[in-house]
């Protein structure tokens, strides 16, 4: 017997009192069942936050639309709600590097995100066989400096066309442009081998050498037009030492990146992740 659909509403806004007892409230009149649920106020800015997952009574697509009233018209809050029965359409953006999309693919293939991965989208043609191993679709679109617009006005047609409702750029090595985000309109998730801001852009792994640092990080990030600056999902380091060379150091981050970039997209597909600013706020 299969699970009952749940729904996740995610809601920010000013701080009142009574939220988490008006929310909870509408779901017990509408005889639902809360399964979890969560809240944080940020003192300082007075902004109330709160995660919210119940089984609805009635048709989950229609309870969805009640609550947003509900939440926009009585609440006046912000908010966002998805349902387990919806599998968002995603796609990974790759270069050469391949530990981020291996990761990624056997954590699908193993049933780990409720979410279909409908293409593989590269720069370059070294990760062609293995995206066909998984039984993934790859798609080679070259970017050369000189037609750019043009190679991203491709990417944007095909994620169009296969509907697609989130990026994750697993280590693809080339900066989206501010066009490409806003005409996309969708998250797009990116994992820099560095924990930012520390060593912003390229070879950050040679910067850190370079500076002796006595530890190094990965950050999960969502993409926005400035670069390496938008809302961080999800960080974490490991120490190093003097003993470690600029190779041990890429060796150790790579792990790190795939570990860190996993929990991001986990926690996005799940509904937990609630961007407000050039902040988030984790659900966990």
């Amino acid at each position: 017997m299969s699970a009952p659909a749940t729904l996740v509403a995610l809601l920010h806004g000013p701080d009142q009192r009574g939220l988490v007892a008006r929310t909870a409230n509408w779901i017990f009149a509408r005889d639902g069942n809360i399964l979890h649920a969560d809240q944080h106020r940020d003192a300082e800015a007075g902004i109330f936050f709160q995660r919210i997952e119940w089984v609805p009574a009635k048709a989950p697509a229609f309870e969805a639309r009640q609550f947003l009233a509900h939440a926009r018209d009585e609440l006046h809050m912000h908010a966002a709600v998805t349902s387990s029965t919806h599998r968002p359409r995603v796609a990974l953006f790759v270069s050469k590097a391949d530990h981020c999309f291996h990761d990624l693919a056997l954590r699908w293939k193993a049933g780990e995100y409720p979410c279909e991965l409908v293409a593989v989208i590269s720069n370059h043609r070294d990760l062609a066989a293995a995206a066909k191993a998984y039984g993934l679709p790859f798609y080679f679109l070259p970017v050369a400096a000189e037609r750019k617009a043009a190679a991203e006005a491709k990417q944007l047609a095909l994620l169009r066309k296969l509907r697609v409702e989130l990026v994750v750029l697993a280590r693809y090595m080339q900066v989206l442009s501010a066009d490409f985000l806003t005409k996309f309109g969708q998250p797009v998730i990116n994992i820099h081998h560095s924990f930012l801001p520390a060593f912003a852009g390229g070879r950050p792994y040679h910067q850190a050498h370079t500076r002796g640092v006595k530890i190094i990080g990965a950050t999960a990030h969502y993409a926005t037009a400035v670069l390496d600056d938008g809302p961080i999902i999800h960080q974490d380091v490991i120490r190093v030492t003097h003993r470690h060379g600029v190779e041990d150091l890429i060796h150790k981050g790579r792990d790190l990146e795939k570990m860190v970039l996993a929990q991001a997209v986990h926690w996005h597909l799940e509904g937990r992740v609630l961007v407000y600013g050039n902040k988030t706020v984790i659900f966990d």
